[in-house]
């Protein structure tokens, strides 16, 4: 997520945290270099202006020129704008105290717009809501059929009228049917064109007048840049929108439709699609995004991450194991396949303070898959006792994961080490009266 962005103004902030002491000159050129950072990424001219104006005023104030860390006080600056720039903090959806509560997902063809009805859906049923989808893109070869196979994988029921080509009818009975069958959420998947027009405009108008929804999301396609945020604009003067849904984040290397919409259109981004995957889908918080494009980690999404997807109890048991030295290459499987549910392993990787420093050292998704591949290739005899492993057996796991003697050679010398590391750890736990009590991070 917005490597090429990250990577230019960590650059060029580090340089500047480099120098014993900030003037007014190198403060200037190294803010022209953030502005052709965010110009490159795509970012609307007028939004880079009044940031790089809002920078320069607080830069170049005696707070920072004159700090003992005048260095780390620019990126606390730059850090406070981008956090500015994107809308300060997570916007919630607005629910009606009466159900239904009637949510409007609009936008063009191929931004996405169905899928993220389906992930919203299932968002929402996590924090305990009752959704139903409503196909009602009648125009688009498929996409009602799409909503309905979205629906039956997730488990949440849809809403559709095979005998009618007409949108606003469909919404408007689909309200009739949420209150019939307790549904305390409506999300309607409208239809989109290829660009927009005034019979679009016009449908969109009349399906708003009818149902007065609490939200009208715009579903925009972030990888798009600053066609995003031009789409962004014009529905929002011709419809009126309420927020916006980013899709393909995870694959938008700039940044430009991010760090732009919300000062353009004055309405907050509220959730961002981060993968293909139903799952893959989060509320959208720019204090965190600043963070991640600075290097300095994001904890708490991290920390959601692990808890949405590690069983406490499994994690428990392998604690425990690990401290009496009993884990096991299986039990080290199991590990991986955790690690796997929360997400691309460079975006683990991006969330951990500090992590981006060191890029050519991460461990790379091959690498995971390569362990996996070994270890697969492995008895649950082996994987239990690793030391029964001899070079007969190691030529096997190698043929049958597509690896080296020497990778199998490698991952079991590095089971080793972690086997005798913990030895020590629970012997100095002993020394210093600890006994089991060791709380050590699986």
């Amino acid at each position: 997520m917005f490597e090429s962005l990250s990577e230019k103004l960590q650059k060029t902030l580090r340089n500047l945290r480099g120098l014993g002491k900030l003037s007014e000159k190198n403060m200037k050129d190294g803010l022209r270099d953030v502005r052709m950072a965010l110009l490159e990424a795509d970012v609307n001219y007028k939004v880079v202006k009044d940031f790089i104006g809002h920078v320069q005023d607080k830069a170049l104030g005696r707070e920072v020129l004159e700090s003992i860390t005048p260095g780390q006080q620019l990126v606390k600056v730059v850090y406070d704008e981008l956090v500015r720039m994107m809308g300060k903090e997570a916007e919630p959806l607005r629910l009606s105290s009466e159900p239904p509560t009637v949510i409007m997902l609009i936008g063009l063809q191929g931004s996405g717009k169905t899928t993220t009805a389906a992930k919203l859906a299932r968002s929402l049923r996590t924090r305990g809501h009752q959704p139903l989808l409503v196909a009602a893109d009648v125009y688009r070869p498929a996409a009602v059929q799409q909503l309905i196979v979205l629906s039956e994988q997730l488990g949440i029921p849809a809403y559709s009228d095979e005998n009618s080509n007409d949108p606003v009818g469909i919404c408007r009975d689909s309200v009739q049917h949420a209150r019939r069958s307790n549904r305390d959420v409506l999300i309607l998947d409208t239809a989109g064109r290829l660009h927009i027009n005034d019979e679009l405009i016009e449908e969109l108008r009349r399906i708003r007048e009818i149902l007065h929804p609490h939200e009208v999301l715009l579903v925009a396609d972030a990888m798009t840049g600053q066609d995003a945020v031009n789409v962004a604009e014009q529905f929002h003067s011709r419809v009126g929108i309420t927020g916006v849904i980013l899709t393909k984040l995870d694959g938008d290397a700039r940044g430009g439709a991010a760090l732009s919409i919300k000062s353009v259109t004055g309405q907050p981004i509220k959730f961002a699609g981060i993968g293909e995957k139903l799952d893959a889908f989060e509320v959208f918080h720019p204090d965190r995004v600043a963070s991640r494009i600075l290097g300095m980690g994001d904890v708490l999404s991290l920390v959601e991450k692990a808890q949405g997807t590690i069983d406490e109890k499994r994690a428990a048991e392998l604690q425990e194991k690990l401290l009496k030295a009993q884990f096991t290459l299986e039990d080290f499987q199991q590990q991986l396949q955790q690690l796997k549910k929360m997400g691309p392993l460079d975006e683990i990787m991006a969330m951990i303070p500090g992590m981006s420093k060191f890029k050519g050292l991460q461990p790379q998704e091959q690498d995971v898959v390569r362990v996996e591949a070994i270890i697969n290739s492995m008895t649950k005899k082996e994987r239990q006792l690793p030391t029964i492993i001899d070079g007969s057996r190691k030529k096997r796991i190698a043929r049958g994961s597509g690896t080296a003697v020497a990778d199998v050679n490698r991952l079991l010398k590095q089971f080793q080490q972690m086997q005798k590391m913990m030895k020590q750890v629970r012997r100095m736990g002993r020394l210093r009266g600890l006994g089991g009590g060791l709380n050590f991070p699986v």
